[in-house]
């Protein structure tokens, strides 16, 4: 008999839905949370750089189950910590979270249909726990370690070098001339929130980024609240907020040159025709080949019309004693470099899975439902949306787990697995954005299929009637008795 019906991995945003979903839907089943880090909130408890926020509105990103009342649509790090936990203690689900416990290998038999995890403890003390199913709420990106390119001359910078996910608790920017290497959501928040205290600072990008600006504070959504209770108000803005989305992202993939020039010229509206747009603000690329970066109430552009911030666009030579070298010759004098460079993308949430002895590459099998994989059983993993809210597929995933397991359940059976037949070819990436951090690991990662459900939609509305409306049950869906 298993230790435990269900083992969640991750206590953050992904993870705490994932426990209220399943306290919910099948009270029956025993559970736990392994969470790597010593608090709740992934993410949100990791980055503590200067400026951390939401990159969606937090009536999306937040959950289904607790409204978010913060006047705040993008909400900085600390507030949506905050939520996490307030979510957390009022459905006691912190009871269920094992802190400081790593998920190290997870080995499926199909005899016994368990699973055999060893998790590293604290003092990396090793145990062995047995569970029926594997549920994967780690995210998508190594906590461990951030991506850093290999520059010439790291050594030779006599100043701070800092990643952001790995932010100094007490690092000191006022009066310092700072450098952002990086043009992402990273590097737009950092940027802006430091220019106050600093005397001088400069994101360096190789490439241009998509901006748009939009208030943190929506007056219609103030209105909504005001006339409403909070769960009513909420769930009315977040449906407007569903729509809309799902609206905008469907026309800049429809019509991308009318929204590219759209969005450029947002930015000359904040920067002025004198600013060189074309050089520092014009990428190469189509809107949401990449995700669009927000700036909320235009913070990045003040700071550079401010004087205190700039852009410079150029490629870097090396580091040098007292700042960088670019090719082009210039020289930016720096006391602290950022490298907001990127994450280390990471499936599986950095466990090595074993199936019936024989190890698991994710390259070789095919998404189904961008929640399980070809003829892995009993294994569901996260991946939210990367053209809405990651909370909104994060959402739909739970709510399909539990109706998973209940079906399984009702059939007598003890494991399920997708299987794909001979018409579904796997020949598609898992996701259609060439951002760095993905291209990276292009070739990692697992396939998207040929046909329904073996693809990736990133489409919220059609997840949603299908997980919500649809039988669970078909054709390439498979239940099992152990062996």
């Amino acid at each position: 008999m298993a230790d435990h019906d269900v083992v969640i991995v991750g206590a953050g945003i992904s993870g705490i839905g994932a426990a209220y979903n399943l306290k919910k839907s099948c009270p029956s089943k025993s559970f736990t949370i392994f969470e790597g880090r010593e608090n709740i909130g992934g993410t949100w408890d990791l980055f503590k750089y200067p400026g951390i926020r939401s990159d969606s509105d937090m009536h999306t990103m937040g959950f289904r189950f607790k409204p978010w009342t913060n006047p705040k649509s993008i909400a900085d790090g600390p507030s949506i910590l905050e939520y996490l936990n307030e979510a957390a203690d009022e459905n006691n689900l912190r009871e269920k979270i094992q802190f400081s416990t790593k998920v190290k290998t997870a080995k499926w038999d199909s005899v016994s249909a368990n699973w055999t995890l060893e998790v590293e403890k604290l003092n990396h003390q090793l145990e062995t726990v047995t569970c029926k199913i594997l549920y994967l709420c780690g995210g998508y990106y190594n906590y461990d370690q951030g991506y850093l390119p290999e520059f010439d001359g790291y050594e030779d910078f006599q100043g701070t070098l800092v990643h952001p996910q790995k932010w100094p608790e007490n690092l000191d920017y006022n009066n310092k001339r700072v450098v952002v290497i990086g043009s992402g959501a990273t590097a737009v928040t950092i940027v802006p929130a430091m220019a106050e205290k600093v005397s001088h600072i400069t994101m360096l990008q190789r490439s241009p980024t998509y901006y748009m600006s939009a208030p943190d504070e929506r007056p219609f959504d103030g209105l909504i609240k005001k006339f409403t209770t909070d769960r009513l108000g909420y769930f009315l803005i977040r449906w407007k907020n569903i729509l809309l989305g799902r609206f905008f992202v469907s026309q800049i993939k429809k019509k991308p040159e009318k929204w590219r020039k759209f969005l450029i010229q947002g930015v000359r509206n904040h920067l002025g025709e004198d600013y060189d747009i074309d050089r520092h603000f014009t990428p190469k690329y189509k809107p949401w080949d990449q995700r669009l970066c927000f700036v909320p109430n235009g913070d990045m552009f003040k700071a550079i019309n401010s004087g205190k911030a700039e852009v410079v666009t150029d490629t870097i030579d090396r580091f040098i004693e007292d700042g960088i070298r670019l090719n082009s010759g210039q020289e930016l004098k720096a006391d602290i470099i950022v490298t907001a460079t990127g994450l280390n993308m990471q499936l599986l949430n950095g466990i090595d899975i074993t199936i019936d002895n024989q190890r698991l590459d994710i390259s070789e099998r095919i998404q189904y439902k961008t929640m399980m994989f070809s003829n892995v059983p009993n294994l569901i993993a996260t991946f939210g949306y990367t053209t809405a809210s990651w909370t909104l597929g994060a959402d739909l995933t739970s709510e399909y787990a539990c109706k998973l397991i209940n079906t399984m359940d009702s059939k007598g059976m003890d494991y399920f697995y997708p299987e794909a037949g001979p018409d579904v070819v796997g020949n598609g990436d898992f996701l259609d954005l060439n951002s760095g951090y993905i291209q990276r690991v292009a070739d990692k990662l697992p396939k998207q299929g040929s046909r329904d459900p073996w693809i990736n939609t990133q489409n919220y509305l059609k997840d949603l009637f299908q997980v919500r409306f649809k039988s669970i049950e078909d054709a390439d869906l498979k239940f099992k008795k152990a062996s």
